[in-house]
């Protein structure tokens, strides 16, 4: 009797084993993130369209905004975004490279430093009972003066059946964007701990 206990608890914790491992291969993330570039710190940003790769129409567009509001939100504040009129993406038109190279153009013009570009590799609900949302972006830093790319970041996501593939962007996007992020913590941190010069 006692070992028949036993035999069960031990089949019940393999099959408990093997639900957690279905679980956690069901939202998978997969990311090759580059180490913090070394920067000048009053240096100024600029965002430059993504492009956008896949079949899902303004997928670019979609992107760049969160990667916006996630860069805003943790110290960015000073980031400058490009001209509505060097993006015309639309539902049936993807951008083209003239018009990136139009964006990196206006950086020159304003002055900026850096500049973080991208692309949209995958961005939809797969096919299937469960539709989970699948998410692919590469990002780039780029040295506006000389067009050099001092760091890149690429990754997927997918995420739960249930789970809004905005908020699965959202999370990759985060993880991708965590050295620069940390950048501009440090820098800002820096400034507001510089003296205000004497009168």
């Amino acid at each position: 009797m006692k070992n028949q206990t036993i035999f069960s608890l031990s089949r019940l914790l393999r099959l408990a084993a093997a639900a957690v491992l279905a679980v956690g291969l069901a939202a998978c993330t997969t990311t090759d993130i580059g180490r913090a570039p070394v920067l000048a710190s009053n240096g100024q940003w600029g965002l430059l369209p993504f492009a956008n790769h896949t079949e899902t129409p303004q997928a670019g567009l979609r992107a760049e905004a969160i990667a916006e509001s996630i860069l805003r939100a943790r110290g960015g504040a000073n980031l400058r975004h490009y001209p509505a009129t060097l993006n015309n993406e639309t539902l049936f038109e993807p951008m083209d490279r003239k018009q990136m190279d139009a964006a990196l153009e206006w950086a020159r013009s304003e002055n900026l430093s850096y500049a973080l570009t991208g692309t949209v590799d995958e961005w939809r609900y797969k096919v299937g009972i469960d539709g989970e949302p699948a998410v692919g972006l590469t990002l780039q830093l780029v040295e506006v003066a000389t067009g050099k790319v001092v760091w890149s970041a690429a990754g997927g996501k997918s995420g739960w059946s249930r789970e809004a593939l905005s908020a699965v962007a959202q999370k990759l996007s985060r993880t991708l964007l965590s050295p620069l992020t940390s950048l501009q913590r440090s820098a800002q941190d820096a400034e507001q701990a510089t003296p205000a010069p004497a009168p």
